[in-house]
């Protein structure tokens, strides 16, 4: 599928619920897409209460943006999976 731009575009991003996982991710996805409502992200709890699943619907602008908050978000240690 190609992607067009602009576009809305889901984020997800699924770390251990431990520490500050939804300030460090929105931190990282702001400063590439600019502010975030809150109503655009959505925050999920595993049923053990272990893990947190969040997601980012940004405005994405082009492949090298989305690229660029993937490469971020992937090398942040609190994050186990950005999809």
């Amino acid at each position: 599928m190609i992607q067009e731009f602009p576009s809305e575009f889901p984020i997800k991003v699924m770390g251990r619920h431990d520490g500050d996982l939804r300030a460090l991710t929105q931190a990282i996805i702001e400063r590439h897409a600019g502010p975030i409502l809150k109503s655009s992200i959505r925050t999920r709890t595993s049923a053990d209460g272990n893990f947190l699943a969040l997601t980012y619907t940004v405005l994405a602008t082009s492949r090298e943006q989305l690229d660029d908050i993937y490469r971020e978000l992937t090398a942040c240690k609190s994050v186990l999976m950005a999809l």
